[in-house]
């Protein structure tokens, strides 16, 4: 069997080729282009063998070298759980102030907080040889990690920070902030404080075990004071978890929220119900949105980074396509506690 290596059809890349399926299929490579295109005259036994193959080798088809096997792609795809989030949008455009005038275009996947959509939307944009991929944390299927090293595409992880060899990641430490936000509140003087979070994808998680380790360490923490709900963040459900929350344990004096729309909701709700803001409840959000400093009390709020961080990544992402390592391929952008009237 011929090496891949010594293979004058296997791209110099590493990534698996057609050749290589139908090697593994025991097929030719025409069988196997077809079968993967769907074309109805193949055999459905070999179809199946083709794409066991393809699969085994996490090979995904180029429409885009079939159609002009000479082009060269200059999309970079950056691939994000919410386009509804201003957290996002603020990296995006920054994101986009970085790549558009070095002639790159910024390709945008959505995949809604889901594992699996995110592994689809990868799998399709695979398809088009980008020149780079900018992915939102390290929580994903084991096969789109697989389909990440098997392409060997450059790819830079925001908003969380990994310090595995390897990997180009721009973000902060969220455990860190959650410990941030219990011992800001601790130093307040309360003693019965509870953490909200919805989504509950790793970061909202991350948020919540720094708040609860900080909590543990002083001494003050009870479990029946974690709110946890897979349900979208949003305003209305923060206002709706705040009233459930105090409903149920009324000595509450301190809720750290895992998002400042939860707090916002919190807030509108306290003033609906005459509940006296910080005196009664000391409310600190998370991300220290646009809206949150005009809150009625002003909100405090962890601020994130989130245009450094787009920046940051794009500017790696730049290293990286011109073949070049990134000198600082972890970078902590931190984040800043804005105390405000709500605590």
């Amino acid at each position: 069997m011929t090496s891949p290596k010594n293979d004058k059809n296997t791209r110099t890349t590493g990534r698996p080729t057609l050749n290589e399926v139908a090697r593994l299929a025991g097929v030719s490579p025409i069988t196997a282009s077809r079968a993967l295109r769907g074309v109805s005259t193949v055999a459905t036994e070999l179809v199946e063998k083709v794409q066991k193959a393809a699969l085994e080798l996490n090979y995904v088809v180029n429409p885009a070298a079939r159609a002009l096997a000479s082009a060269q792609s200059h999309s970079v795809v950056v691939l994000v759980p919410s386009l509804s989030n201003l957290l996002f949008i603020d990296t995006l455009e920054a994101i986009h102030r970085v790549l558009t005038p070095k002639g790159f275009e910024v390709l945008i996947g959505n995949f809604h907080y889901s594992r699996d959509e995110e592994e689809n939307l990868l799998r399709n944009y695979m398809a088009y040889q980008p020149r780079g991929f900018l992915l939102t944390g390290f929580d994903r299927t084991e096969s789109s990690r697989r389909m990440i090293e098997a392409s060997n595409i450059p790819c830079v992880y925001m908003m969380e920070l990994d310090s595995a060899a390897g990997v180009n990641c721009v973000g902060f430490s969220q455990l860190s902030a959650g410990e941030t936000a219990a011992e800001h509140l601790l130093s307040r003087g309360r003693k019965r404080l509870a953490y909200i979070g919805a989504q509950l994808d790793q970061r909202t998680l991350l948020r919540g075990e720094g708040f609860r380790k900080a909590l543990q360490k002083a001494g003050r923490y009870d479990p029946d004071l974690e709110v946890l709900t897979p349900r979208a963040s949003s305003v209305g459900l923060g206002g709706e978890l705040f009233l459930q929350l105090l409903a149920a344990h009324p000595d509450v004096d301190a809720i750290f929220f895992g998002n400042d729309d939860l707090a916002q909701g919190a807030l509108l709700e306290a003033l609906r119900n005459g509940i006296k803001i910080p005196e009664q409840v000391a409310i600190l959000g998370f991300n220290d949105l646009p809206m949150s400093e005009h809150m009625v009390p002003r909100l405090s709020s962890i601020n994130t980074p989130r245009e450094a961080i787009g920046r940051r990544a794009a500017e790696q992402m730049l290293t990286l396509m011109a073949g070049n390592k990134v000198a600082r391929p972890v970078e902590d952008m931190g984040f800043e506690l804005k105390v405000r009237e709500s605590t």
